[in-house]
């Protein structure tokens, strides 16, 4: 074992004196919502978590481009380019299993999907959520997989990561050891397609994940290893989809929130939070649900923020040659491209429009690496930073960062307009997890 202990452990440790502690996931590849979460997290002690999905960054790169080693140090770039310690941060794997590999028969999904935990393990994840729960191409699709198959799964994936960070640990001694999410009950990532009903966990079905799991553990000689299994991810009863969100309900989970007594050792993990109030997000930590994973609404707070400046641009440079045009790129490239929404905004070309500018899903971050994307953004910044804005603009656009310039905390710089937007986004889980600086 590595000489530091995992900054996650001591959330159990807490949460079992009756402590509601939490964590914020920000789950994200964005350049300048990472620079912006690590910026607000520079005010607190504790450490930042920051994330990564199976779809955005595997083995075979991903969506991003990016191998689980490559992200890492893109993460770690960020940080040292502002300033923030590497040390804080907890690099995290999300959805880490057969999710990219459906398509395979088991053997070879189960295959690719150890190569990538051995990846993340290797390069020094110390928080890897193994998610098995989806079928892939050989399982019988007429019925739900078992929970023992699930298990049995989730087991091959921890035993591969154990055995990285085992040689990880030989070269680096200091290396923390890895803490694990197991379960899976959470609709498709980055939200609902359509209105749905919420289904809250059945707590006899959460039950029995953690129940199947221990056997298999047993049966595989890993019990010594379920220390480190610290949290079980569950539907606590909210969702976003293009324009509702489903608000947290404590009466609505008060049923699987009180099985989790039952297992003092874990906490839940909630996915699909964003959008949710500080209010709602504080009763979750305090009902049980420990790591509150955001995504989305990070990427939406910048991307709204960047639209603001383009209108604030669009009153200050006269001459339409000269301005960014950013709004008009973003819509022109995703409708050049349309393989990362047209499965998911339905309705008129108007109500698509409407969708790809503004949905909660915000599927626009699929494309913000775009380089027609990347070039408007730096011309916006430019322009910006060349007119001197009226106070009043700036009041009109963005109203928060304006009381932030006002009473000296901010400056008119573009770029931190924007990462204050997404300051404003944290804020919420700082409130909820109790973050004080």
């Amino acid at each position: 074992m590595g000489n530091t202990v995992n900054p996650m452990l001591p959330l159990i440790a807490k949460r079992q004196q009756g402590i509601a502690a939490g964590i914020p996931s920000y789950c994200t590849a964005n350049e300048i919502v990472i620079e912006g979460v690590l910026e607000q997290a520079k005010r607190f002690p504790g450490s930042v978590l920051i994330e990564a999905t199976s779809n955005q960054v595997n083995q075979f790169g991903g969506y991003t481009g990016m191998k689980p080693a490559d992200y890492r140090d893109y993460v770690w770039r960020i940080a040292d380019r502002i300033g923030f310690d590497r040390s804080k941060i907890i690099l995290a794997g999300d959805h880490l299993g057969p999710q990219p590999f459906q398509n395979q028969p088991e053997a070879e999904a189960l295959e690719n999907a150890k190569e990538m935990v051995r990846q993340y393990a290797a390069a020094g994840y110390t928080k890897l959520h193994l998610d098995t729960s989806m079928r892939v191409a050989d399982d019988d699709r007429s019925k739900p997989l078992s929970d023992f198959t699930i298990a049995r799964r989730g087991a091959e994936l921890l035993k591969v990561a154990e055995a990285a960070w085992q040689e990880l640990h030989k070269q680096d001694p200091g290396a923390v050891h890895p803490v694990f999410i197991i379960g899976s009950e959470v609709p498709i990532p980055g939200g609902a397609q359509e209105k749905e009903e919420m289904q809250v966990t059945d707590p006899d079905a959460f039950a029995a994940t953690v129940s199947a799991y221990k056997q298999v553990f047993a049966e595989y000689g890993l019990m010594d290893l379920w220390k480190y299994v610290i949290a079980v991810v569950v539907q606590p009863g909210v969702e976003f989809g293009d324009a509702d969100v489903h608000m947290y309900n404590r009466a609505d989970a008060a049923a699987l929130c009180a099985r989790l007594k039952d297992f003092p050792e874990i906490m839940f993990e909630g996915h699909s939070t964003d959008y949710q109030s500080p209010q709602a997000l504080r009763q979750m930590v305090e009902d049980g649900v420990g790591i509150l994973k955001v995504g989305p609404a990070l990427t939406f707070a910048a991307r709204e923020a960047l639209f603001a400046l383009s209108h604030i641009e669009d009153e200050l440079i006269d001459d339409p040659a000269l301005r960014s045009n950013y709004i008009a790129t973003v819509e022109n490239v995703m409708v050049e491209n349309p393989k990362n929404w047209q499965k998911y905004y339905h309705g008129t070309p108007k109500e698509q429009a409407l969708k790809r500018a503004y949905s909660y899903s915000d599927r626009s971050r699929y494309y913000m690496p775009d380089p027609r994307i990347e070039a408007a953004m730096q011309k916006l910044f430019d322009n910006i930073r060349s007119a001197d804005i009226p106070m009043g603009l700036l009041h009109q656009y963005m109203p928060l960062q304006y009381v932030e310039v006002r009473d000296g905390r901010l400056t008119m710089e573009p770029r931190a307009l924007v990462k204050d937007a997404v300051r404003v986004a944290c804020e919420d889980y700082n409130y909820a997890v109790g973050n004080i600086g």
